[in-house]
Parts: structure tokens; sequence; C-alpha cells
């Protein structure tokens, strides 16, 4: 079984607890609560009449909210299920955001357009085994002059292991990690046990593979915190704003970036 039918299979599965989860509220989302965070705002800043590919969207929400401010959105994920809940979702939402099911690598074949905005964030790329692959897919949609806006967890994260407690992983790419994990970062309790397939990318391997493709990075910032609740051991400092308790500011957790097409 290939990497993409092992997480295709893992991420179908997930859908179904996300849609029910509290992490995701889905019905605070459809009264018009937006998911999208205010690092991600500020690189995309005013999104009015823009052309949006959203990559790895999973159920669509930050897509269909970036619809509602304004652009016009198109969403991609590898998982059938998850896009089957897009669909529904932005039909309920009332909005016109597209979306195409299928591997990212894969998406030259399934889309013919260019795009003003290319958008993806939050633990996305560590599906992904190649960078150069990655980096060429936004070169081929963006727009000339066009922008791509990125937001990931910081490559420092994915060095400890789950409790934040030792090093267990390399902070390079040395191959595969194929796992089986039980829950899910939205819900840790669930009763799912799944196999994935990840890659751990350093920043020298992302940053070198968008530059190697002409792209021009014009912002880049690293964050101490995750807007997310989505880890162990974690402590909210702020309103929105969560570290792992015992690494305080001590570690990197997400970090953004804009870069902007020839």
């Amino acid at each position: 079984m290939s990497y993409q039918e092992i997480n295709r299979n893992t991420w179908n599965e997930k859908t179904a607890v996300h849609l029910k989860s509290e992490f995701y509220d889905v019905a605070g989302f459809l009264a018009g609560k937006s998911p999208l965070n205010s690092i991600e705002l500020n690189l995309l800043g005013d999104v009015s009449g823009k052309r949006i590919l959203h990559l790895q969207c999973h159920f669509g929400q930050d897509s269909i909210a970036l619809e509602r401010i304004g652009a016009q959105v198109t969403g991609v994920d590898l998982s059938d299920k998850a896009i089957e809940a897009a669909r529904d979702l932005a039909q309920k939402c009332g909005v016109n955001t597209r979306f195409v099911n299928c591997d990212v690598y894969d998406l030259p074949n399934h889309l013919n357009e260019k795009f003003d905005i290319v958008f993806t964030s939050y633990g996305t790329i560590g599906w992904l085994p190649d960078m150069n692959r990655w980096a060429d897919v936004i070169s081929h949609f963006l727009k000339p002059q066009g922008k791509f806006v990125f937001v990931e967890f910081h490559p420092v994260v994915w060095m400890f292991d789950d409790d934040f407690t030792r090093v267990a992983y390399n902070y390079f790419n040395d191959g595969p990690i194929t796992e089986s994990s039980s829950g899910t970062y939205a819900e840790q309790n669930a009763p799912l046990v799944n196999e994935t397939v990840n890659w751990n990318h350093s920043m020298s391997e992302v940053l070198g593979a968008l530059i190697a493709k002409g792209l021009k990075i014009t912002q880049f910032q690293e964050f101490d915190y995750s807007p997310y609740n989505c880890f162990r051991h974690t402590q909210e400092f702020e309103p929105g704003k969560f570290r792992i308790k015992h690494q305080g500011n001590q570690i990197p957790m997400v970090y953004g970036l804009v870069a902007e097409g020839c």
C-alpha cells in the first residue's frame, strides 16, 4: 500500500471524529465563527477579490472562511471523506468554495488555472516526502507576482517525543517515519488507532525548495506558541496561545512566511 493510501485511510477516519469535535466546533463555524488566526491573516493581508488555492485544506473550514471575507477559493485535499464534508459544509454556509480531491503532487492533472495566492497551513508538509516537488506545484499555480502564504508548525516541534521530554526524531529529513498512533490531535482520547507515514522537513529544505523555484522570500516569522491546543502538556498563557508547559517559551512552535513569484 502506498503512503498516500495509508494516509488517506487515516484522514478519512479522523475526519469523522473531527466533524464532531469541540476542537473544530462545526456548530460555531456554521453560526459564523472564523477558524483563521491572526498569524495567517496578517500574512495574507486583504484577500477581497483574490483567487486563492488552498492546499491540504482538510474539510474546508479555512477555505470557506476565506471565501466569507471576499476571496474566491479552491481547496484541495487527499481525503475523499474530508472533501465530501467540505462540499457539504460550503453548501450549508451558502458559499461557492470549490473543492478538489487529489494528492497535492497530482494537482496539475486536475486543475488548469493560476491563482493570486497559494495558501497552506498547520500540519501539512509532514505528509509530503519531497519539498522540491511541493515547490513545483506552488510555482505552477501562482500567477506572475502572485504570493505563497505558508504557516506551519516549526520543525523543532517534530524533533520531540509526544511528551516533549526528549529528542526522538531527526531534525533533518532522513526518510519516511512510519508509526501507529491512537486518538487524534482534535480529540486525544478518541477510539482511533491509525498508521501514518510522514516526513520531517528542516527550515533549509523548505526555504531552499522555494528559492530554487525562483520564489522570493519577502516575510519570515517564528512564534514561541501555537494558536491550537493540539499537543500534550500545553498551557494557555494568553487567550488562544498555547505552549508546552515545561518548555515555556524556549522552543519555536510555529513559523510563517510569504514568498512572491516572479
